[in-house]
């Protein structure tokens, strides 16, 4: 005969071995002595063996419940912290935020957001891919990555784009450089300068994309640079020129080494999104971290230096 076993008979011979009575585990599991009775001449029935030794006070268990005391004292632990998993994740408390970046210069201001976001969620799982190397967008429906900040919106089903904030792409140069005594800097000012750019393609640069491409304009000479304080020391050194959102720039704009102008006379501005799933758009975690996405690169774009 084949035991048919469920959560329930193991809660009752653990209730009954913790309590040492039939009356008081039927009070804990909150079931009438009678119905406990049955449950467990039905469970002995099962298993073909006797699970608790006959007048003995307290009731203890046969050798045979002692084993399945064993079991219920493994599975039960394990059915709870599940069970306390899947309060979480209806609750929103639990869960992904994997999150695709489309711009090197986003971690000056995801850190921060980030480090806001785990004292308050920290049972969800959080991990950063820089959207370079991998379309993110396509992975966003892939349910691959949870988020993706990107400045292009797009119409894909399933996927909604929210505004983040608004920033200004900023020219910097070095003091010494004949560009710092314009006012402002128009495509045509780029013609005979290097100009050091994030190893991305075109597209995702805003000195191409609200200045150069735009007016059919090419620089004297492009310089990769994987990292922004490598921009910053070699655009003091005039070693060439950049074109960085403001929220970057904070920290240079007093610095006499470094001059900055607008993109033309009326400068540029330019939005930048959060794209997310319909689905968990509002689960509480992924709506407060949209909320601090929001508001803390607001705070670094108005810090002094």
């Amino acid at each position: 005969m084949k035991m048919h076993l469920e959560f329930r008979h193991l809660r009752t011979i653990k209730a009954i071995h913790d309590t040492g009575g039939l009356g008081r585990a039927a009070d804990t599991l909150n079931i009438t002595q009678s119905a406990l009775s049955h449950q467990i001449k039905g469970l002995e029935e099962q298993a073909g063996v006797e699970l608790f030794v006959r007048r003995s006070k307290p009731l203890k268990l046969s050798a045979a419940g002692k084993r399945l005391l064993r079991l219920a004292e493994q599975v039960l632990p394990q059915v709870s912290a599940l069970e306390e998993e899947f309060n979480g994740l209806r609750a929103g408390k639990t869960g992904r935020l994997h999150i695709a970046i489309e711009c090197h210069a986003c971690f000056e201001w995801l850190f921060p957001v980030l480090e806001a976001f785990r004292h308050n969620w920290g049972d969800v799982d959080v991990d950063i891919r820089p959207g370079l190397s991998f379309e993110a967008l396509p992975a966003l429906v892939r349910e691959e990555v949870d988020l993706v900040v990107s400045s292009d919106p797009e119409e894909i089903p399933g996927v909604i784009f929210i505004p983040l904030f608004d920033y200004e792409p900023v020219f910097l140069a070095a003091a010494n450089n004949p560009l710092a005594k314009r006012e402002f800097i128009e495509a045509e000012d780029l013609r005979d300068q290097v100009l050091l750019t994030y190893p991305v393609d075109r597209s995702r640069l805003d000195a191409f994309t609200e200045l150069l491409t735009p007016a059919k304009v090419e620089p004297r000479a492009i310089r990769q640079v994987e990292l922004t304080a490598v921009i910053l020391m070699l655009v003091a050194a005039n070693r060439g020129v950049a074109v960085l959102p403001d929220w970057v720039l904070r920290e240079v704009r007093s610095n006499a080494d470094y001059v900055t102008k607008p993109l033309t006379a009326t400068g540029k501005t330019k939005r930048l999104y959060a794209a997310v799933r319909e689905d968990d758009a509002d689960k509480a975690y992924m709506a407060h971290v949209l909320k601090l996405m929001r508001t803390e690169p607001v705070k670094l774009q108005r810090r002094e230096a």
